[in-house]
């Protein structure tokens, strides 16, 4: 009884395993960098009273899990006297209470949210061109212009929409009209069908406003933006939870600060279904995000420490920066009741991440050259080796033989989001030698592994705010299907009784694969090799630069990723050989110089013709309409408003130099609410601080 039981498992894995390869040969056909998912997501790092979420095409709520990655269609809901801070990189967005939050669109080049109600300050402290911020609210759509902070409010009934610009500039388009909101500026918009619009000058700050700025406050003394880019999401807890210190092999490393004797990377937290990549891990530690979605793990002196990746890049997001461990019978060879378990360990320095979702090769460069020192050949190498064998049996990882490193789960376990590290299953070290390194986590998502670790939420906000339908300039992305809508239509485009491969789920925008869809190497990004990387905005990227070898010839030059949603893929990239090579390989220079206001370049954008039609489209472009999203009326000129508008700004301007000071109020002196009759004076964004040298 027992051996047939065995060897139906072993037979199960098999097939499972031969499942995945025959899938992931069928997506070779149809790989494109137009289906890579987005290099960054926004983060739930900080709530306060009862705030719930979900996720993008659920019907249902649960309690906001802090760590949790936030990507297009996902929503948030502040309840009475509660209120939530994210990062989307080096953007802040924080929410007051009976707020409701959606991202419409979150990828590359657009952060584009739907404020159905409630109060959202935001300070954008670097814009690119081409960039695109949008506030879209039920009577106008806000859009952001320059880097600097914002307060942009809707009342209950989304007939009234006001907004303060302590620095920075915005526009407001609705009811036919549009209207510039400069510095200094507070505006309110009432109506939907045409807009009565005042300006006034900044009111007292409130406890919404006061606490915004003292959170502003601590991240412009960040320490760790020494260390790794400013635009690298979660990296605003790090200070607090930890200490930096050099380490010959690898340079500046993190250590975190009260851990226990047998933590271990990955292992205080839980697995969720976040699409389009998948298998997401959520860490449990108020720091943890940052840490495991970006650099690697290395384990150092009888202790873990995080190494980030290159400086003067914007590191690509990654799910969980791991390697799978497993196969046929692996469950049982361990001892799991019911068959399949599932284990992992974090990657070290330099070994190459390979992505268990559906990706393009230079999708699989830009993740690992952002995030750790390598080079493109090793890429390659271990690229190949995943697809061309079943067991990626000629890569040594170093941390899979490091003393309890590797985290082993049951199936349940994995998929229901529940706690791994209460729910370890404790494996031999042989055992653990004995196993093999696999593509990925064999198991399939169930509904609890989208809707996560959240207990049902018990506040929720109002059908009729949920459904409200707010004012676009641009067409974001279609609402997502629900699991069970996924699921079924998986089953109708399937053969009847098929077994998937491990990691699909019907309908995903980027449905994973058991293997790494590709037969060709990645493509090398581009590298300038003949001019150092252009500054942005007048700033010229801090930090080591790269080796960029090119023939005989070498230089000095810092490899910059293009963009993987937009670019179209290379006609050869089947048979594409590495031309030129990035050492990346050597240890950091010592003497890194502190620039905490320094700008990072993000990856490199293609032209704007090689951008597909559907991509952050105008609302005029051929694309499916957003159920809750309504096209802002066309601009109409109107003599008479124009004139009124003159004589608004005209007052605004006489009663603000009126109650000007002679010096404007340092940072500091923001912390007590003022009756003001002049915009509250706010610490300068990062990007306007080059007009001045850093003391």
């Amino acid at each position: 009884m027992k051996t047939n039981k065995l060897f139906a498992i072993a037979l199960a894995g098999l097939v499972l395993l031969l499942q995945a390869a025959l899938y992931a040969q069928d997506q070779d056909q149809n790989e494109s960098p137009n289906q890579d998912p987005p290099s960054r997501v926004a983060r739930l790092n900080y709530s306060d009273g009862s705030v719930s979420f979900q996720p993008g095409g659920e019907g249902d709520w649960v309690q906001a899990v802090e760590n949790r990655p936030m990507t297009t269609g996902d929503n948030l809901w502040a309840d009475k006297n509660s209120r939530a801070e994210l990062h989307v990189g080096s953007t802040a967005l924080r929410i007051g209470d009976e707020t409701s939050l959606t991202f419409l669109q979150l990828d590359d080049q657009t952060t584009q949210l739907k404020l159905s109600q409630g109060t959202l300050i935001l300070r954008v402290r670097h814009l690119d061109d081409g960039d695109n911020f949008e506030i879209d609210t039920p009577n106008l759509a806000f859009i952001v212009q320059r880097t600097g902070e914002y307060r942009i409010a809707v009342n209950a009934d989304g007939n009234e929409t006001d907004t303060t610009v302590w620095h920075g500039r915005g526009e407001a388009t609705g009811g036919g009209s549009t209207y510039t909101v400069v510095a200094g500026q507070y505006a309110r918009f009432n109506g939907t069908d045409q807009l009565d619009h005042e300006i006034a000058q900044i009111p007292a700050s409130d406890d919404l406003d006061t606490w915004a700025f003292s959170r502003d406050e601590h991240e412009d003394h960040s320490e760790s933006a020494n260390y790794i880019s400013p635009e690298m999401t979660g990296s605003e807890d790090l200070d607090d939870y930890g200490s930096w210190h050099y380490v010959a092999e690898y340079g500046p490393v993190w250590t975190p600060r009260g851990i226990d004797g047998d933590w271990a990377p990955y292992r205080h937290g839980h697995w969720a279904w976040v699409g389009p990549w998948g298998w997401t891990w959520v860490e449990d530690e108020p720091w943890g995000f940052a840490p495991f979605h970006y650099g690697r793990w290395a384990y150092v002196s009888s202790s873990w420490c995080w190494v980030p990746g290159p400086v003067v890049v914007r590191p690509v997001y990654a799910p969980a920066l791991v390697a799978f461990v497993g196969g046929a019978g692996f469950g049982v060879s361990v001892g799991i009741g019911g068959g399949v378990g599932v284990g992992w360990f974090p990657l070290g320095p330099r070994e190459v991440y390979v992505p268990w979702y559906r990706t393009s090769p230079r999708y699989v460069n830009n993740v690992n050259i952002s995030n750790t020192r390598v080079s493109v050949t090793q890429v390659t190498n271990v690229y190949n080796s995943y697809h061309n064998t079943t067991y990626v049996s000629r890569v040594t990882y170093v941390n899979q033989h490091v003393n309890n490193a590797v985290t082993v789960v049951s199936h349940d376990t994995f998929v229901n989001a529940r706690p791994v590290r209460q729910n370890m299953v404790r494996v031999d070290a042989r055992q653990m030698e004995q196993a093999q390194v696999v593509r990925t986590a064999p198991v399939q998502p169930v509904r609890a592994s989208v809707m996560g670790a959240g207990a049902t939420a018990r506040f929720r906000p109002p059908v009729a705010v949920v459904n409200r339908q707010v004012v676009a300039t641009r067409n974001p992305t279609p609402p997502r299907q629900s699991f069970e809508q996924r699921q079924a239509a998986n089953v109708r485009t399937e053969n009847p009784g098929t077994p998937q491969p491990a990691g699909r789920l019907g309908n995903e925008p980027n449905r994973p694969t058991g293997a790494v869809a590709n037969q060709g190497r990645p493509q090398e990004p581009a590298v300038r090799t003949n001019e150092a990387p252009r500054p942005q905005n007048g700033i010229r990227p801090q930090g080591p630069p790269a080796n960029v070898q090119t023939g005989n010839a070498q230089t000095s030059n810092v490899p910059r990723p293009q963009d993987n949603v937009h670019a179209e893929p290379p006609q050869n990239n089947r048979t594409f050989e590495p031309q030129r090579q990035v050492d990346t390989t050597g240890p950091r220079p010592q003497g890194v110089e502190p620039a905490p206001n320094r700008n990072v370049p993000r990856p490199q954008q293609p032209a704007q013709n090689d951008r597909p039609a559907n991509d952050n489209s105008r609302m005029t472009q051929q694309q499916p309409s957003h159920p809750l999203v309504r096209q802002a009326p066309p601009v109409e000129p109107r003599p008479e408003q124009q004139r009124n508008e003159e004589q608004k700004f005209n007052n605004w301007q006489q009663q603000r130099q009126a109650a000007a000071p002679r010096e404007a109020p340092r940072p500091a002196e923001r912390a007590q609410p003022q009756e003001r009759a002049q915009p509250q004076q706010r610490s300068q964004p990062k990007e306007e601080q080059k007009k001045e040298p850093h003391k």
